[in-house]
């Protein structure tokens, strides 16, 4: 099987013309697109306008759903274009993690949760075991707030704790890439907060590519923002430019509430 190779240009993620289709549903148009390493990106837009979709396209997490496919162009991931046969789906799916609008932490101990992707591929000594879950913990900054509670239910946790656990679980197994769907909609203000603190933290070490609907949230943690619209890329540039001086009429109607 083909791993991702690790490409020396600017962009972690290349869509190139690129359409998908749910059955004989186009969900996305002609979508050209490029994410820089170490930024973040944030995907804007109205309910069902393809920002969640596209997101999951980058993991392929689209290919469970029966009849969903990208039916022209593609996507290359750090240099590779990801629906090559020789691909592998796992693989792609290790070095892509994924957070998701509603905090999933299994039903385990705080511990088993971090250790569980690293288990999964492997890994069986409790020293590095023990090295991962706490790098991961300190690096969604959480150590500090569970290291005493580490064989406790992640259940116990707090939302806004379960979904930095999340993050935690999502880098244990160092991705190069983390998707974050909607990841603070759940969460109440303060909770929210550190979740966008951890955010910007962590484009030192990953590309992140953000869904949200609060456009307050996306000018806040944003290097850029792409705003769409029934299935289309209708703009994207930088975060400031994008919500100060958009070039596109609909981008400047949505942002500024005339509709979505």
């Amino acid at each position: 099987m083909q791993s991702i190779s690790t490409s020396s240009g600017p962009n972690a993620i290349e869509v190139k013309d690129m359409d998908f289709h749910y059955g004989k549903s186009m969900a996305l148009n002609d979508i050209q697109l490029e994410i820089r390493r170490h930024e973040i990106t944030a995907f804007i837009g109205p309910s069902g306008c393809g920002k969640s979709t596209l997101l999951r396209c980058f993991n392929r997490m689209n290919d469970f759903i029966p009849g969903a496919k990208v039916v022209r162009g593609g996507i290359w991931i750090e240099g590779t274009e990801i629906h090559q046969p020789e691909v592998d789906g796992v693989e792609l799916r290790r070095r892509i993690g994924m957070v998701f609008q509603k905090s999933n932490p299994f039903p385990r101990s705080i511990y088993e949760n971090v250790a569980y992707g690293p288990r999964i591929l492997g890994e069986k000594r409790k020293s590095v075991l023990d090295f991962v879950v706490e790098k991961s913990l300190r690096g969604a900054a959480l150590w500090d707030e569970v290291k005493d509670r580490l064989h406790e239910s992640a259940y116990g946790l707090s939302g806004g704790q379960q979904q930095r656990l999340c993050i935690a679980r999502a880098t244990a197994v160092e991705p190069s890439i983390i998707l974050m769907d909607e990841p603070c909609s759940a969460l109440d203000p303060i909770a929210t907060a550190r979740v966008e603190e951890l955010i910007l933290a962590l484009k030192q070490d990953y590309t992140l590519v953000i869904v949200t609907h609060n456009m307050q949230q996306a000018s806040r943690v944003s290097d850029r923002t792409a705003f769409f619209y029934m299935g289309k890329l209708i703009e994207t540039d930088f975060t400031a430019k994008i919500f100060t001086n958009p070039a596109k009429q609909q981008t400047e109607d949505y942002i500024s509430g005339r509709f979505g």
